[in-house]
């Protein structure tokens, strides 16, 4: 859908109304086709040949595409990062720039909305400046499309993570291919250049500038694709730790917070994007269900982190009433979202005492490669099996003792040897390798 330019009197209206519409198709549009309709709604105004996009709330494929720029070379995330410094959050810039390889007009708007900003790049058909209105407009469109997207990140919508998760696999696989491959031609040629067999000194001194400016590039090219798709475990908890204080602002219940720690690198440790949005909207919604509880007041609550190489865990714990269910936890989509990139999860509800809540996600996608992993699960005998389960729906020992007809002596017993061989300290670390590993367990 197209909209005109908005006039004056009754025209703003109309203009109005009519980018309201335009917003409406390009938002609904499912996320591989927001690009395509979002050129289409700016293509009367702001005739172009082709879109790209920058954007770090799209964690499956930052840099995106869309039409055809002049000539037979494609735009490229090298041309998109350089070109990002000139255009400030919410100022469109026109102008010619370097694109697909030339200086061809542009119309370049970008968004703050997210915290590494997003960038839109328009191919224009002429340098004909566009009227304010124009820009105006385009902005306003970037900057809903770019909100949308993400609150749908920072949700952890599980269909958006699975998707997300699988092309961030294939995406990194490629890459790495593709990086390997380049920097071996390009070493080799660059040795071959260095011989001194070689005899004119100054092809082989051009040659030898090419290769190196070739290598430069192609490295900031996989780290300008890594700061948009990851970011460090510290980062990532303050964030989360930012979205949790208002929800607390105005109660009486304190929060304890336990980033990952610094002494053995976790904090540095690199998430990438769906992991930090999923543990981020997990944790969240636990909080607000721990809230939930009554009628008995939660007065205070621990939230941390820790990060492994192999998974982050997130722990959130509380004081309260110790009545929370899996019940309140599915209804918030909490199961959803870390079955979405092979998480587990484990609660440990003790009435009268509080309740702690234990996630887990692997750091790396949940497919084959964990599949071929040695399942602890297999280490346990069958009747250890059976109050594994249990343990993993949050019964305690008495109800465990009840249902398999035998004493809560021996139920201590049962989890004591579960403990020990899975290597875990918690029956809620027990629960979360349950949920992960599925089987008779879950």
């Amino acid at each position: 859908m197209e909209f005109a330019e908005a006039g004056t009197g009754a025209g703003t209206e109309t203009g109005a109304a009519a980018v309201l519409a335009a917003a409406v198709e390009v938002i609904r549009a499912p996320l591989a086709e927001i690009l395509p309709r979002l050129s289409a709604a700016l293509a009367g105004p702001a005739p172009h040949h082709a879109v790209a996009e920058l954007s770090s709330e799209c964690t499956y494929a930052p840099f995106k595409t869309h039409g055809d720029p002049v000539g037979d070379r494609r735009i490229t995330n090298a041309e998109l990062a350089a070109l990002a410094p000139s255009v400030p959050a919410g100022q469109p810039w026109q102008g010619r720039a370097r694109v697909a390889g030339t200086e061809l007009p542009v119309l370049a708007v970008s968004s703050d909305v997210v915290p590494r900003g997003a960038l839109l790049v328009l191919v224009r058909t002429d340098d004909s400046a566009l009227p304010p209105a124009v820009t105006a407009l385009a902005q306003t469109l970037w900057d809903l499309v770019t909100a949308h997207r993400d609150r749908m990140t920072a949700e952890a919508v599980p269909g958006v993570l699975a998707q997300s998760r699988v092309a961030a696999d294939t995406r990194a696989r490629t890459i790495a291919e593709l990086g390997d491959a380049h920097e071996a031609t390009l070493t080799g040629l660059l040795g071959v250049l260095r011989s001194r067999a070689l005899d004119d000194s100054t092809a082989r001194g051009r040659a030898v500038d090419l290769a190196v400016s070739a290598l430069v590039d192609l490295r900031a090219e996989a780290e300008r694709d890594q700061a948009l798709v990851e970011e460090p475990a510290g980062q990532a908890f303050e964030r989360l730790a930012d979205s949790l204080r208002p929800l607390l602002r105005h109660s009486q219940v304190r929060l304890d917070l336990a980033p990952p720690e610094e002494k053995d690198g976790a904090a540095d440790r690199l998430l990438s994007a769906d992991v930090a949005n999923a543990a981020r909207a997990v944790v969240r919604a636990v909080l607000l269900a721990v809230l939930e509880q009554g009628p008995e007041p939660v007065r205070r609550v621990h939230v941390g982190w820790k990060v492994d190489d192999r998974e982050l865990h997130a722990t959130v714990r509380d004081d309260g009433p110790g009545a929370l269910s899996r019940d309140a936890l599915a209804a918030r989509r909490v199961g959803e979202r870390l079955a979405a990139l092979g998480g587990g999860l484990g609660l440990d509800a003790v009435p009268g005492w509080g309740t702690t809540v234990t996630v887990t996600v692997p750091l790396a996608p949940h497919g084959p490669q964990q599949a071929r992993q040695a399942d602890p699960l297999s280490a346990l005998g069958a009747r250890e099996l059976e109050v594994l389960g249990h343990l993993a729906r949050g019964h305690r020992n008495r109800a465990i003792a009840q249902e398999l007809h035998i004493s809560e002596s021996t139920v201590k017993f049962h989890v004591a040897n579960i403990l020990g061989k899975l290597g875990v300290t918690t029956r809620g670390e027990a629960a979360a390798l349950a949920h992960t590993w599925g089987g008779a367990a879950a």
